[in-house]
């Protein structure tokens, strides 16, 4: 009885993203812990120490905690529990897909298919795999207003050749928000008998996913991304699918992914998957409802705005708002002056000169990607957040509109 007090107690802990009067809206760069992942968590930094390889008894109070977390993630994705890797997170899980499926493969030449929109986990790695001889085809995205940043199930057939070997196309991207078909892309991969790795960091634990339905071989998720801790993900891998494994040594994961496993990060991603499975039903409305009135509402009061990716098919989560006329490194340092905290773009591409590879790929032009914010709803965010956002928003962008190139330059680089 005081154990289930203690868990509504931990339930009902508000979840804050920012200080009082800040409004943080960049939830697909990470998300906090929620209070009741820390608290499963907290025993296996402390007097739950075991390591769930050995078989004494506090090794097997951490393994049966890592089953338990296996399970969670499991049926967070429609998946068997056997078929879950636990890995660092996302980009490692990236990087196991596409490295461990080209080397399982027996052909003697090798062929990756992927997008031009794609996570540089998923990018760089293709570029590491032709220096090391394997053929890699980009395949582009819509670029005209419908269904703008979404890739042709067509375009990927054409792209098929005899050594072909993977196609990896993410599920929603994580800068648009926008979702790929991965279920037609999947039929494609299957009649051509190629294997289909899709990354769901950006949508895992905000949208219902089933690994039979969608028909993926590999699967990869980040706890970070559904309030669970850094620092740990996960691969899916369908049974049958043989990959090779990055790393060697023991035989944790069932020799997939060799070291000593990250209980503490373990057990945060199984309760932050049974905690995004039991909420997702009425979060992810909420969410959309509250993104609809934000993005309506900006471009109803700011002129010559425009949303940019496939509005009818993204995460409920995620808009991505173009300012013509004001510079995006600007208006993030002067919104982040005001108390709000968005992005423009990935984080892991933040200090880049460069504008989106994204943007760029779904037809922007170099001018309109450089003023280009993403939007990220979380959890914690209230009405009351996007009614701060909608005062501090338009008056940011008239005054560094009203700035010169050169102003809004040296407004940038005022760090």
């Amino acid at each position: 009885m005081q154990s289930n007090r203690k868990q509504n107690a931990i339930l009902q802990k508000p979840l804050s993203a920012a200080p009082a009067n800040h409004v943080y809206l960049d939830f697909n760069a990470t998300t906090p812990v929620d209070p009741a992942v820390l608290e499963a968590m907290l025993p296996f930094l402390g007097e739950n120490f075991g390591n769930a390889g050995s078989v004494h008894t506090p090794g097997q109070r951490a393994r049966a905690a890592v089953d338990s977390a296996r399970d969670s993630v499991a049926a967070l994705i429609g998946a068997e529990p056997n078929e879950i890797v636990f890995t660092s997170g996302g980009t490692e899980a990236d990087n196991l897909a596409l490295f461990g499926a080209v080397a399982a493969s027996p052909k003697p030449r090798k062929h990756v298919i992927t997008t031009a929109i794609e996570h540089h986990a998923i990018l760089h790695s293709c570029e590491e795999l032709q220096r090391e001889g394997v053929d890699v085809t980009i395949v582009p995205v819509r670029t005209g207003t419908d269904a703008q940043g979404v890739v042709d199930p067509e375009e990927i057939r054409r792209a098929i050749r005899p050594e072909t070997v993977l196609i990896s196309v993410m599920h929603a991207n994580n800068e648009l928000g926008t979702l790929q078909p991965i279920e037609e892309i999947a039929r494609v991969a299957a009649e051509a008998g190629v294997c289909f790795h899709c990354d769901a960091v950006q949508s895992g634990g905000k949208l219902p996913l089933d690994v039979k339905r969608l028909g993926v071989d590999l699967m990869s998720i980040s706890a970070h991304k559904f309030y669970g801790p850094k620092g740990v993900g996960a691969l899916y891998v369908r049974a049958g699918r043989q990959i090779v494994p990055r790393a060697w040594g023991g035989h944790a994961e069932r020799d997939r992914r060799a070291g000593t496993e990250n209980v503490p990060g373990i057990v945060g991603i199984g309760a932050a998957a049974e905690l995004a499975r039991k909420l997702l039903p009425d979060e992810a409305p909420r969410l959309r409802a509250l993104r609809d009135r934000l993005e309506g509402s900006l471009v109803g009061r700011i002129a010559n705005t425009q949303v940019n990716g496939d509005r009818a098919h993204r995460v409920p989560n995620t808009t991505n708002i173009s300012f013509p006329g004001a510079g995006g490194e600007a208006l993030l340092i002067s919104l982040d002056l005001q108390g709000l905290a968005c992005s423009t773009g990935a984080a892991c591409s933040s200090g880049s000169t460069e504008p989106s590879h994204v943007l760029l790929a779904a037809g922007l032009s170099h001018d309109d990607a450089r003023s280009s914010l993403r939007f990220s709803l979380g959890r914690p965010t209230t009405a009351a957040d996007v009614d701060r956002a909608l005062e501090i928003i338009p008056a940011v962008v008239a005054r560094i509109r009203a700035l010169s190139p050169r102003e809004q330059e040296a407004a940038a680089s005022a760090r």
